[in-house]
């Protein structure tokens, strides 16, 4: 049963670092991390206490720090001379192209690095999973170097390409791979590439009969959808829950992140309680720790077999 529904205490889930990754640092609203041999400085809501390290301690490792010029773009600054504005890090023997964007996003979520583990742990050769609001791609990676059959589905066209591209990555050695980013050959094929609105598919997957052994949502908090169509998550939340849930097999795992001020634990507990029953469900928070102690929260998430 979950912690939350015996105690009143809020669980939590931490991410870990990996060898190319670490948050080395938060405070004053911004986040210190280390991608491979890159560093950056982003900004970070959460982060609303005080650094361990200084600020020019920060801007003597840095190489990029972003700046925001609105609620939803901004711009990087160069702190180091010549460094790199794509590059690429690894996971296990998995392989992923990072890149400055506008968005203050460089390709990856770190803090979904618990999530990878539970994939890894739970997912086996043959079983079908299907990841809605994909992204770059990297929990379809790890679904797929287990063996299983993946569905991707975004319904932005570059980051189906990102994916494609991290895929594509996924077998030559980082040398060879860091000396030229085109496509490479892959151990890893075969990756269903979708580009739609993701609830939309689900909820044509459904009408269809199909289901699958593992479904991983990870939906933003607003966007457009392929034909400009207006997404909030706080108006979706139950369809989305209602729909995974007609399409899980017996046994089928969920995973739903959600990073929303509108969307709180609560809301995410009542909306999941309402198709599986409290020892079918983890609910808890995602955070992750500095290198210097401090502790980030990275948003809520929801986990649950059928």
């Amino acid at each position: 049963m979950n912690e939350e529904t015996q105690t009143g205490i809020i669980p939590r889930e931490y991410g870990q670092p990996w060898p190319d990754y670490e948050l080395l640092d938060a405070g004053d609203g911004k986040k210190l991390e280390r991608w491979g041999k890159v560093i950056t400085i982003r900004p970070e809501i959460q982060a609303n206490f005080k650094p361990g390290w200084s600020n020019a301690q920060w801007r003597d490792m840095a190489h990029w720090e972003f700046e925001e010029q609105s609620s939803t773009q901004g711009r990087w600054l160069n702190i180091k001379p010549h460094a790199p504005e794509q590059w690429l890090i690894s996971y296990g023997n998995l392989n992923f192209g990072l890149k400055l964007t506008k968005f203050k996003h460089v390709g990856l979520f770190p803090e979904q690095q618990a999530n990878w583990h539970f994939i890894k742990e739970r997912v086996s050769a043959g079983q079908k999973v299907l990841n809605l609001f994909a992204y770059t791609g990297a929990a379809s990676l790890v679904a797929r170097d287990k063996g299983a059959e993946v569905t991707h589905v975004d319904s932005v066209r570059q980051m189906i390409t990102w994916a494609n591209e991290n895929m594509e990555r996924t077998t030559a050695g980082m040398q060879e791979v860091e000396q030229c980013m085109e496509q490479l050959p892959s151990h890893l094929s075969g990756i269903k590439w979708v580009l739609e609105d993701a609830l939309k598919f689900a909820q044509r997957e459904l009408k269809r009969g199909k289901q699958y052994d593992g479904i991983i949502m990870d939906p933003p908090a607003w966007g457009l959808g392929v034909k400009g169509e207006k997404w909030k998550l706080e108006n979706h939340l139950s369809g989305l829950i209602e729909t995974a849930y007609g399409l899980m097999n017996p046994g089928a795992f969920l995973i739903l992140n959600t990073y929303s001020p509108k969307v709180e634990l609560a809301d995410l507990a009542m909306s999941a309680r309402q198709y599986f029953s409290a020892n079918q469900l983890e609910i808890k928070q995602l955070w992750m720790r500095t290198k210097t102690g401090k502790e980030l929260y990275c948003g809520n998430l929801l986990r649950a077999v059928k």
